[in-house]
């Protein structure tokens, strides 16, 4: 592996895992990194579905306890297939729409302008959903219900748009209709397991001539790094909001967005189209 491979492996793979999670959008983070490192093209869409992999492992491994708890009592325990089918009621409509319209929008929307402009409109969002009052209906994700499942797994296809963040959408979302904000973030990391898991499988299936042999070793050290930045960001996650809002990521979003808004509007920087998965 070449010295700047292994370098923008290793950034790459280091903002998916921390990114991933957090209400400021992983794949536009990574669509615009990318275009700064020049990683792009078809090795890229291999490489990230693969590091995205590894950034699910850690959501896995962290709630390992509650996932056998759910595993173990699906034949028995009303909690558990409420649990379930709440999920599986959550990832639908990412299935559907994603089908539909996935290719197109990556296509069309997957440049570091679209990210910006998302990034600014969604860190807006989130300030005003955060300065209203919460009305809390749902104080445990156990407590869901299939309409709270729905409505955020509505909210979260949103994120087909680059920049919007998946993690943003359904925690905000989440706020919104009434989950307190432990069970909106929890939530949101429980409903990633699905959604992640079943557009890698669906990448790699589409993409499976992109991977090549040779490209094992940048694959196993992305998804290394991913995985273990993603664990870094997933505990410090549960951490900050059992004492804080999510407004420090909404301004941060518009930091962001506005700095790559403002490179491009005076010429600093010549942005590039870069698809990145």
């Amino acid at each position: 592996m070449e010295f700047w491979t292994f370098v923008q492996v290793l950034v790459l793979g280091a903002v998916e895992g921390l990114t991933e999670f957090l209400p400021i959008s992983s794949t536009g983070h990574q669509i615009v990194v990318a275009d700064v490192l020049g990683f792009g093209g078809e090795r890229a869409m291999a490489f990230n579905i693969i590091i995205q992999l590894g950034a699910i492992l850690a959501v896995v491994w962290e709630f390992r306890p509650k996932i056998l708890e759910i595993v173990s009592g699906l034949t028995t325990q009303r909690n558990a297939q409420r649990f379930t089918l709440n999920l599986l009621i959550g990832f639908l409509p990412a299935v559907v729409l994603g089908v539909l319209f996935a290719d197109k929008i990556h296509e069309y929307l997957f440049n570091p302008i679209t990210v910006a402009v998302a990034l600014v409109v969604g860190g807006i969002i989130m300030l005003w959903v955060e300065r209203r009052e919460h009305a809390v209906h749902v104080e445990h994700v156990d407590d869901m219900c299939w309409s709270d499942a729905l409505k955020v797994g509505f909210v979260q296809c949103l994120a087909m748009i680059p920049g919007t963040s998946r993690s943003g959408s359904t925690i905000i979302g989440g706020l919104l209709f009434g989950l307190s904000r432990k069970t909106a973030t929890e939530y949101s990391f429980f409903l990633a397991m699905p959604t992640m898991v079943g557009a890698a499988v669906y990448s790699g299936y589409k993409y499976q001539d992109l991977f090549q042999a040779s490209d094992l070793p940048v694959f196993a050290l992305g998804f290394v790094t991913a995985f273990f930045f993603a664990m870094i960001a997933v505990r410090g996650l549960l951490k900050f909001i059992a004492n804080h809002s999510y407004a420090v990521f909404a301004w941060y979003r518009i930091v962001f967005g506005l700095l790559i808004l403002a490179t491009w509007g005076f010429g600093w920087v010549n942005w590039t189209a870069v698809s990145v998965g």
